[in-house]
């Protein structure tokens, strides 16, 4: 079982057992536009005590600058290299993993952050916030030229995703992994908001995986991808290393995965039923109320 920790010398053990900390945003910096109480304070201590400190998230809706920009709003301290977000991880991994032919182009289920991403990159997407008829009626297969250079499908969160736009993804991706790539910024089934939940891009690329028969391979946690993209740019020790999130599936996988230790904070997505519920290979090393318990220590 996972440790819970309250006291102030558990809090103050952990801080000193870790350089660096990763930290999931959406239910662990903020809710919605909300800062969680304490949290900028905490930040400061870390910074003081010369930590290491990063911002891992799945969100692709957002470029890293305009991430920056949510962070100066809110009065997070946080510099653009220390930001995370799948959509850079997805543009870094087709550029340099992937290395696809020249010229080649990328169609996308995603949103501006992502295109703007791809683009810094130099990669070439089509599809995106290009306007697409949403009727099927307007979608027909005997006039739908495919554009050959497309070489993969690249699903995000798309909140004006609509029947053509899956369509035209489904069409590309017929032919086989060989011939074009299957890809998702993440596969969270949810995406958190104010006032609740509403499906994430996890939700869009399943449409996909069910028409195909085949899973997309996923940049975002709780798979590798993303952290061999921070360990590109951050030398950082695993045995000094903690990953802080509020999911079991996305943030908690993403850092037993990726072998650092992992911090469960209870102000997101997870309730304590399906923490006591959880299989033990699903459990975080350690548990705390809120990020705002280390302010304590200040």
């Amino acid at each position: 079982m996972p440790q819970q920790l309250s006291s102030p010398s558990e809090l103050a053990t952990l801080v000193e057992n870790y350089d660096t900390f990763l930290f999931d945003c959406d239910g662990v910096l903020w809710n919605g536009d909300a800062v969680i109480d304490g949290v900028i304070d905490v930040l400061r201590l870390l910074r003081s005590k010369e930590k290491s400190v990063i911002f891992v998230t799945n969100n692709a809706t957002k470029s890293r600058k305009d991430y920056k920009g949510k962070f100066d709003k809110l009065g997070v301290q946080a510099d653009v290299e220390e930001i995370f977000g799948s959509a850079y991880a997805a543009a870094v991994y087709i550029s340099t993993v992937l290395k696809l032919p020249q010229g080649s182009k990328v169609y996308v289920i995603g949103m501006a952050g992502l295109e703007y991403e791809l683009a810094q990159e130099g990669i070439i997407s089509i599809g995106g916030t290009a306007t697409e008829d949403n009727t099927l009626e307007s979608f027909h297969l005997d006039t739908f030229e495919k554009d050959p250079n497309v070489k993969a499908v690249l699903c995000g969160l798309d909140t004006s995703v609509n029947y053509t736009k899956l369509s035209k993804a489904f069409q590309y991706l017929r032919n086989g992994e060989e011939e074009c790539k299957f890809l998702a910024t993440n596969v969270d089934s949810t995406y958190p908001v104010k006032g609740g939940l509403l499906p994430g891009a996890g939700s869009l690329s399943a449409v996909l995986s069910r028409a195909l028969g085949r899973e997309p391979l996923s940049i975002g946690k709780p798979g590798r991808t993303m952290l061999d993209c921070i360990r590109a740019k951050h030398d950082f020790n695993p045995a000094r290393t903690i990953m802080v999130g509020d999911r079991l599936d996305t943030d908690i996988a993403f850092g037993k995965n990726g072998g650092v230790a992992t911090l469960l904070v209870m102000t997101g997505v997870t309730s304590e039923k399906t923490l006591a519920e959880a299989s033990s290979h699903a459990l975080p090393d350690f548990v705390i109320d809120s990020l705002g318990d280390l302010r304590v220590l200040v």
